[in-house]
């Protein structure tokens, strides 16, 4: 039993002599940095901001523990001090569009075992422009379309967040389109009705605009198609057709051949053709043929 107890004992002077020698340090280090800083860039200086001599770092081994993490991101010059990328960092890919950026690391100094919990605080940079998921965009409307009818378009994208991100969009100047953009639902509105004859097809262009400095842009073109709609009657290529023949002609014999043509497309187009207020003896005498005129 006496045994037991001594070995207890001397367990617990031993955990109270490792607590004693592991110093955590309070006020923890944090750095603020931009992305896409070049390797070797100075982050800070953590012997400045520990209080020490950089030559204790060296005497100490210092080290830089990235528990977990398969990169490192940065290193402490022994000479001076100073943290230093040890590589480009990009935002984007390390943290997506969370809104806060941080890397934990732990700063190791041995002889007494000092422990200094570092946080990178990794800050956006306008490195990216906004884009479109296609380069072209087809849309097709018809003829027939009210004006005030909105047709949505899908919106840009920008890994950047903030201000960095897409702010606003333009669309060029045209005769029938003005851009309405509300809660980043991005729509296209008629604001004066198509005309297939006059123009069947046109290309509008959309701008995506970041709020970065310098700004950067992303464009798609919206090619419309402009279907038909069955709003022309035929024309007659004369207002008045005129011909004579014989009181002797022989059945089938051909009097005048009339031509109408439709602006229409399509089924719209098609012509057919026939007689219109004749008496019963004239449409005993005369016929027409329907497609040919």
């Amino acid at each position: 039993m006496e045994s037991k107890g001594l070995s207890s004992f001397a367990l617990l002077l031993r955990f109270c002599s490792l607590v004693a020698a592991l110093r955590f340090v309070h006020g923890d280090l944090s750095y603020s940095f931009p992305e896409e800083m070049k390797r070797e860039s100075v982050i800070g200086n953590v012997a400045k901001d520990l209080g020490i001599n950089p030559k204790i770092l060296s005497s100490r081994k210092a080290r830089l523990d990235f528990e977990g993490a398969r990169r490192r991101f940065c290193d402490i010059n022994m000479n001076t001090g100073d943290l230093i990328t040890s590589e480009r960092i990009d935002r984007e890919s390390l943290c997506g569009k969370k809104p806060s950026c941080v890397v934990n690391v732990d700063l190791v100094l041995e002889s007494p075992l000092e422990l200094h919990r570092v946080s990178l605080h990794v800050q956006d940079v306008n490195d990216n422009s906004p884009t479109f998921k296609k380069e072209l965009i087809e849309m097709e409307i018809g003829e027939s379309a009210e004006k005030g009818n909105r047709f949505s378009i899908e919106e840009a994208h920008d890994a950047d967040i903030g201000q960095n991100a897409v702010q606003r969009y333009t669309l060029q100047k045209n005769d029938n389109f003005i851009l309405s953009v509300e809660n980043n639902k991005v729509e296209l509105v008629l604001e004066n009705k198509l005309d297939r004859e006059k123009q069947d097809e046109m290309n509008v262009v959309l701008t995506a605009v970041d709020g970065g400095s310098p700004q950067r842009s992303g464009t798609v073109i919206i090619h419309v198609t402009v279907l038909d709609a069955n709003d022309n009657a035929p024309v007659f290529s004369q207002e008045v057709y005129k011909a004579t023949l014989p009181e002797n002609s022989p059945p089938d014999t051909l009097v005048i051949t009339v031509s109408a043509t439709d602006a229409d497309e399509g089924v719209n187009a098609d012509v057919t053709y026939d007689f219109g207020h004749m008496t019963e003896n004239d449409i005993n005498v005369f016929s027409i043929d329907s497609k040919t005129g």
